[in-house]
């Protein structure tokens, strides 16, 4: 897996409305986890089978606590421990990356079921 912010990038949720305030359509508001474990799930399923073929951009406002969690999420699909995945993020995109204690749980609960 490799991660590539680029302003460059398709984004995987643009035929998503986005919402306003400081929600997107997956994530919720900021600090915040998805409200929906099953439209998350969709979304950054969506987002990973595309980055095979694409490249794909996740982002939110501050680009460190929600970006990070769909990053270590979407790690988590790939294969790799939530352990791992939070620790590959925070070294491979951002140190401040899966920055709340619920951002860190949801990842290590975060399954494809």
């Amino acid at each position: 897996m490799e991660l590539h912010p680029t302003s460059r990038s398709t984004s995987w949720a643009k035929d998503r409305p986005r919402q306003h305030g400081n929600h997107d359509g997956c994530c919720g508001p900021i600090f915040r986890l998805p409200k929906d474990h099953d439209d998350a799930l969709d979304a950054l399923r969506e987002a990973w089978i595309r980055s095979q073929r694409e490249r794909v951009e996740i982002a939110c406002d501050g680009g460190h606590g929600r970006t990070g969690t769909a990053l270590a999420c979407i790690a988590v699909l790939d294969g790799v421990s939530a352990d791992k995945a939070v620790k590959f993020v925070r070294e491979r995109y951002n140190p401040r990356a899966v920055e709340t204690p619920w951002q860190r749980r949801y990842v290590a609960h975060f399954t494809a079921d």
